[in-house]
């Protein structure tokens, strides 16, 4: 768990804070790797057609991808819950709690610290004891189960659009890092960045590594990660739905609202960030009504809620 010690900001020596605002800066003064033809056409004016995006061979430029309603419709700890509890790792009236704190996550439109805590202690409190081998395999299942039809087709084309470009794309969320990784490498995506459960010779302890990776800590980890790698953050692109992601947005030079709540939406459209929808008809017009974020976070409880309450009926 040392060597993921780099995710927590707070954890970040002297050195390493300097290391990377001097290669920011030295990025900063960099000229775009976009080709001759591509910036002779911007200097046109407004006709002009746009450089093609993202620019195949740049290695210098990667792109990060929110999960929850970004990639895949709803939240992939739900879905994992889903097939924890259909494989009796906890009880039907856990399931209801989860999707209660879902529930009022949407219609609240904020994240009440109480209940963050709440729910991230009912989710190590079912992990904890288990081993780390055993959840991923079981992860494998549960994506096949629940998981590969909810991914976006849309998000999922911008993200092989990278990758044949030659560069690598990222998950970040706050979902367990062990989950994103499982559905990273179904994509064919390069990893993922997510929250870590703590884990003593395989088994989990019930704790977290640090906070869970959400809103400012993903802006930490991606600017952390990409000084690891020598990436340029102009260079970069990253997508999400909430505006708890801006930080992580605001860092690289092509930001993408894709499916945004309200406020993503509003933020968006005033910096002129590239704006995608996948939603149809009902889904997309109930943008007012925010997506959850940050762990935990059970896109669908009220219609979950709902089948548990006619199952007891």
């Amino acid at each position: 768990m040392a060597a993921l010690g780099w995710l927590t900001p707070r954890r970040r020596s002297a050195t390493a804070r300097s290391v990377l605002a001097g290669e920011a800066a030295a990025e900063a003064a960099r000229k775009s790797s976009q080709t001759i033809e591509a910036l002779d056409a911007l200097e046109e004016g407004p006709g002009a057609r746009e450089p093609e995006f993202p620019v195949a061979g740049d290695v210098r430029a990667a792109a990060f991808f929110d999960l929850d309603n970004t990639v895949m419709q709803g939240a992939a700890i739900f879905h994992f819950g889903r097939g924890l509890y259909k494989r009796k790792f906890f009880q039907r009236r856990e399931l209801a709690r989860f999707a209660w704190q879902q529930t009022w996550f949407r219609l609240a439109g904020v994240e009440d610290p109480d209940h963050m805590q709440d729910v991230r202690e009912s989710a190590l409190s079912i992990v904890k004891g288990h081993r780390v081998s055993e959840l991923m395999s079981i992860g494998e299942e549960i994506y096949d189960e629940y998981m590969a039809d909810r991914i976006w087709p849309g998000t999922r084309a911008l993200a092989q659009a990278h990758l044949d470009a030659g560069q690598k794309v990222w998950l970040v969320t706050a979902a367990p890092v062990e989950t994103a990784t499982i559905i990273a490498r179904r994509l064919g995506l390069t990893g993922a960045l997510g929250t870590v459960a703590e884990s003593v010779d395989g088994v989990y302890t019930g704790k977290l590594v640090g906070e869970p990776l959400h809103g400012p800590a993903k802006a930490e980890a991606v600017r952390a990660l990409a000084a690891a790698e020598g990436l340029d953050l102009a260079r970069c692109a990253a997508y999400s739905d909430s505006h708890n992601d801006i930080p992580m947005l605001s860092l690289v030079g092509h930001p993408y609202a894709i499916n945004p709540d309200t406020k993503l939406r509003k933020h968006a459209r005033e910096r002129d960030w590239r704006l995608r929808d996948y939603r149809t008809g009902r889904k997309a017009a109930k943008v007012g009504i925010p997506a959850a974020a940050g762990v935990g976070a059970l896109a669908g409880g009220t219609a979950a809620a709902m089948a548990l309450h006619r199952r007891r009926r």
